[in-house]
């Protein structure tokens, strides 16, 4: 990927909807070169879709939560099914199998702490297979804006995000 694949991916995540020749303005090519450009990326899979993002406090979902889940026994389809089941739920924004303490995050976003209590104890307390399920209420949420490749480390410092 070089400059102008970056600019163009840039662009799109900021605004998925602009239209070609808008997008060629924005990153200095022409409208051919963006069209063949998007095209590429697509060809290659670095644009996987596009879609509509959505509030989820305009929704009437304004409580999210993170919810981790250990499994037992542990086995590959157990965390399977498990990941499944709970990408297949409609307060389920994202699931996310993890190592550590826990095997599964599960991302929702809900109504009210009251819906988020009682879709805690029915559905996922009930199952025998969950050996610990805790719950982390979200204060803040903010997706990032684009996800570009990373500069190249090399000539440079190596830094610690922290600071």
């Amino acid at each position: 990927m070089d400059a102008i694949d970056q600019a163009i991916l840039r662009r799109l995540q900021r605004d998925g909807r602009q239209t070609n020749r808008e997008l060629a303005e924005a990153v200095g090519v022409a409208p051919s070169t963006a069209l063949e450009r998007t095209r590429a990326l697509r060809a290659r899979g670095v644009i996987t879709g596009f879609h509509a993002a959505v509030d989820t406090e305009a929704l009437g979902r304004g409580v999210q939560a993170l919810i981790s889940i250990r499994i037992r026994p542990q086995s590959r389809e157990a965390i399977e099914s498990t990941r499944d089941s709970m990408a297949a739920l409609p307060e389920t924004l994202g699931v996310f199998v993890v190592t550590g303490n826990e095997d599964i995050l599960v991302h929702v976003a809900v109504p009210s702490t009251q819906y988020l209590r009682d879709f805690v104890l029915d559905h996922l307390a009930r199952r025998k297979e969950f050996v610990d399920v805790r719950t982390t209420v979200v204060y803040d949420y903010v997706q990032p804006v684009e996800q570009t490749e990373f500069p190249a480390a090399e000539g440079r410092e190596r830094r610690s995000p922290y600071g």
